[in-house]
């Protein structure tokens, strides 16, 4: 029979990260809490967590009991208040994501995670997530990784790597075309995603290219300036996840000469282990984002 202390155990283990932290936190002997998560792995018939080196990560029954797991604990903790008491609130993941992510990342991150518990979005650039981490203000980071490797501690795991293109109208003359040169667009009004991270390498590559196009729009707001490339009036550079019928119906993204720009986005933890459901969601959208080069894709 399914007790309350294997949904704790459960629980413990998911929110502390690992087998050990949450044997600390419970007071009891890890092989006492590993004998407590295979009497729950048998009870529910599936595998709950996947093990290696780094990490342990949620199955697919993991995922579903966790949602499970803490409705239940949450009404337990309400039936042992006093009746006067307030009803206990489960701690928000506090997650800083960089401006430029597609919308529909967010999305799919926000459905998933806040099925297992509050959510909370912040959104900002590389530079003020990594501060806003740093100084405890935020749970985690959606951001750019720095360098070749993985970025220190939590920020290991799923990683997404893309290129930049010029995003285009899709019924623009050029939006049919294999590769763009800068020259192509000396005649173009564009708009100056204010967003962007290579924003001062990308006004460089025009200018040492000799073209310096007349801007309709500079901006942060990323949805002003795709709804203006959308409609037909202006063009504007980006990362390639941007186009496509799934991110931005309307836009397409063409290769420009010369725009070797790269970035590398991954999660980055603060002092703590990251979310569980979390990991799991990220997992799955940089599994699709790499294989289909949208990141508007699960």
């Amino acid at each position: 029979m399914l007790k309350r202390n294997h949904l704790r155990q459960f629980l413990a283990i998911v929110e502390t990260g690992g087998i050990t932290a949450a044997a600390r936190r419970l007071n009891l002997s890890q092989p006492t809490l590993s004998a407590g998560l295979a009497e729950l792995e048998r009870l529910v018939g599936a595998p709950l967590l996947m093990r290696d080196r780094k990490q342990i990560r949620l199955t697919a029954a993991g995922t579903r009991l966790l949602a499970h797991a803490r409705t239940i604990e949450r009404e337990f903790r309400l039936a042992e208040m006093p009746a006067d008491g307030l009803a206990p609130m489960a701690a928000p993941l506090r997650l800083g994501v960089l401006s430029s992510l597609p919308a529909q990342v967010l999305v799919t991150l926000a459905r998933d995670v806040q099925a297992v518990r509050p959510l909370v979005l912040v959104e900002g650039s590389d530079a003020d997530l990594r501060r806003r981490l740093g100084e405890g203000q935020l749970d985690a980071i959606l951001t750019l990784l720095h360098g070749p490797g993985p970025q220190g501690g939590a920020g290991e795991g799923a990683v997404v790597e893309e290129g930049y293109a010029m995003l285009l109208p899709r019924d623009h003359p050029l939006a049919g075309r294999g590769m763009l040169s800068a020259l192509d667009l000396a005649a173009e009004v564009m708009v100056a995603r204010r967003s962007c991270e290579i924003l001062a390498e990308t006004s460089r590559f025009f200018t040492a290219q000799g073209v310096r196009p007349h801007f309709l729009l500079r901006s942060a707001n990323e949805e002003r300036c795709l709804a203006l490339v959308r409609a037909g009036l202006a063009v504007t550079t980006g990362p390639v996840c941007l186009g496509g019928e799934a991110a931005n119906g309307g836009i397409v993204a063409v290769p420009l000469a010369g725009y070797d720009f790269r970035r590398r986005l991954g999660l980055i933890g603060g002092g703590q282990a990251l979310d569980l459901a979390l990991v799991a969601s990220w997992a799955r959208l940089a599994q699709g984002w790499n294989a289909t080069g949208s990141g508007a894709r699960e």
